[in-house]
């Protein structure tokens, strides 16, 4: 017989019932994501991985990669990852866990997401649902839209002579001498001042499909890189023959002649001076642009909003890296699911 307070296999199903009920999104995300698609990507690269790193995880691949995804859906720390799956039912069940199995703790996730972006395994996932999408015709190669947000990192507290040395990509020398000190200081990331403010951290350089609004291609940056270097690195054979949108920041020569090289028609915004202001022709045919060019800002205002927001924990590029790479692949399994319906 049940004790009073005890919980039972039906308690747990009833719950699960009416959290259906009340329409929880993973349901959806578990369902119309095939996630076994992912098993050989992350196989291949696990496989290398020796015990004396860690060994073989004790949890499926899989279930930590959609804990990696629920990560950035919800922009939580390892540590409160693994409380949000002991506290939510829904949780356990997209992971496919019951109030009896054991929860991965943030240790765990923590060396998962480490392998991952050891063996540059990320960017293989964003490139294997990139295929995919493209397969089922949701990733168009009509025409394209290339922007960047700035993620911010922990700032860092150095003084401006230590910040002299990183920019020439030196290590102070009291920093060499403690382990515990350079562990947390970030030499990868850089200051940018916009619109009055200043930022500390990186750039996310996205290039989007301009129907679907799905990215099909990004670069990591520290935040100092200008726009505009970017450009080539996002672009490829698909881009040939299609129009190419971009705000003023992309205007340029040097950006005009790489899209006429590639055969990529330009309908980046053309940019006025002081001495020589934009006429009321070039404005309208920028209002004109704007309209479609727009559809980038909805890609990182969801990001902002519906994603917890764009900054990161982390410290170092190559982890910023793998951390961007993950939200924008999260970005993109969370568009698919409005795309279907």
């Amino acid at each position: 017989m049940k004790q009073p307070g005890q919980n039972s296999f039906f308690d747990e199903e009833s719950r699960l019932t009416k959290l259906t009920q009340k329409k929880d999104p993973l349901l959806k995300l578990s369902a119309m994501i095939e996630w076994e698609k992912f098993r050989p990507v992350i196989a291949r690269a696990m496989k290398k991985i020796t015990r004396g790193t860690g060994g073989r995880p004790a949890y499926d691949y899989i279930m930590m990669f959609k804990v990696l995804i629920l990560q950035r859906l919800y922009n939580v720390s390892d540590e409160q990852m693994e409380f949000q799956i002991n506290d939510r039912l829904t949780f356990m069940r997209f992971l496919g866990l019951s109030l009896g199995d054991k929860v991965p703790d943030q240790n765990t996730i923590w060396l998962f997401r480490e392998n991952l972006i050891e063996k540059g395994v990320i960017e293989k996932l964003f490139n294997k649902f990139d295929s995919y999408l493209q397969t089922e015709g949701y990733l168009l190669k009509e025409g394209s839209i290339i922007d960047a947000t700035i993620v911010e990192a922990p700032r860092q507290r150095n003084s401006r002579q230590d910040n002299e040395q990183i920019k020439k990509g030196e290590i102070p020398e009291e920093w060499k001498d403690n382990a515990n000190m350079l562990r947390q200081k970030d030499t990868d990331a850089r200051w940018l001042k916009k619109n009055g403010e200043r930022y500390y951290g990186y750039k996310n350089h996205v290039k989007i499909c301009r129907k679907s609004k799905l990215i099909s291609k990004y670069k990591v940056t520290d935040a100092s890189v200008h726009d505009s270097q970017a450009v080539e690195d996002l672009l490829d054979k698909g881009d040939t023959h299609h129009e190419m949108y971009a705000d003023s920041a992309y205007s340029g020569d040097q950006i005009s002649m790489l899209l006429d090289k590639k055969k990529i028609r330009n309908r980046i915004h053309e940019k006025g001076y002081s001495h020589t202001p934009l006429t009321e022709s070039q404005l309208e045919r920028n209002r004109k642009k704007s309209k479609i060019r727009a559809r980038v800002e909805h890609v990182f205002a969801y990001m902002t909003n519906s994603m917890g927001g764009i900054y990161l924990r982390t410290i170092g590029k190559k982890r910023a890296s793998g951390v961007i790479g993950l939200m924008n692949l999260t970005y993109n399994i969370s568009r698919y699911l409005q795309l279907v319906g």
